[in-house]
């Protein structure tokens, strides 16, 4: 069976190392948070957020700690707050050694567009741009095809980009790919999913 959205997380999760401090994009990536464990990770957040814990029971949430993505999260013991010009401050620095996001698109090359689609009404570009600028290492989870089949992994991304040659490793429901010279490659396959499924659901080159 694919990986459900908790499985795509926590397999996220394990990219993770002690010491990393790491900022998690809005849908899927937000759900990293539950599954970090007992690593020394430290989570930011764009909004000025330093040390996000995972998210809170139910009936325990308090609406002034929100993520970027304006959900309801928790504090550590080491949580720090700021602005916004000192938290981009740190992406733009190189400060954060990795983002997870998601995407509408992710091409052969390590294009990539997850911001907006022409006709839709977006709130804004939010730090996206600035993530895949100044982190040290892209990771995108994201279903492998669209709600109609489509693949979401294509030769060449068709929305607008957030940025180019910028993601080194995809998680979908269906496996891992590295992006690398030439193509995708296949890193991993999700227990009862064959290479052949990936293939087929992948427009993007895989190269062995």
């Amino acid at each position: 069976m694919p990986w459900d959205r908790n499985q795509m997380a926590a397999r996220a999760a394990q990219e993770l190392e002690d010491g990393m401090y790491v900022n998690l994009g809005i849908g899927i990536p937000t759900l990293v948070a539950n599954y970090v464990g007992d690593k020394d990770i430290t989570l930011q957040s764009e909004n000025g957020m330093l040390g996000m814990g995972p998210f809170p029971f139910e009936g325990e949430e308090d609406p002034d700690l929100i993520n970027a993505g304006k959900q309801t999260i928790t504090e550590l013991s080491r949580t720090s707050y700021f602005d916004s010009a000192t938290s981009f401050g740190m992406i733009r620095g190189g400060k954060i050694a990795a983002a997870v996001l998601g995407a509408m698109e992710v091409d052969e090359e390590g294009d990539l567009a997850n911001w907006m689609i022409p006709g839709v009404l977006v709130k804004g570009m939010g730090g996206a741009m600035d993530l895949v600028a100044g982190v040290g290492r892209v990771i995108v989870v994201m279903d492998h095809t669209n709600k109609h089949g489509k693949s979401k992994l294509l030769q060449k991304c068709t929305l607008p980009l957030t940025g180019k040659k910028v993601v080194n490793r995809i998680i979908t429901n269906l496996g891992v790919l590295d992006v690398v010279d030439g193509g995708l490659k296949i890193v991993e396959i999700a227990e009862g999913v064959t290479e052949d499924e990936i293939r087929a659901a992948t427009e993007a080159k895989i190269v062995n």
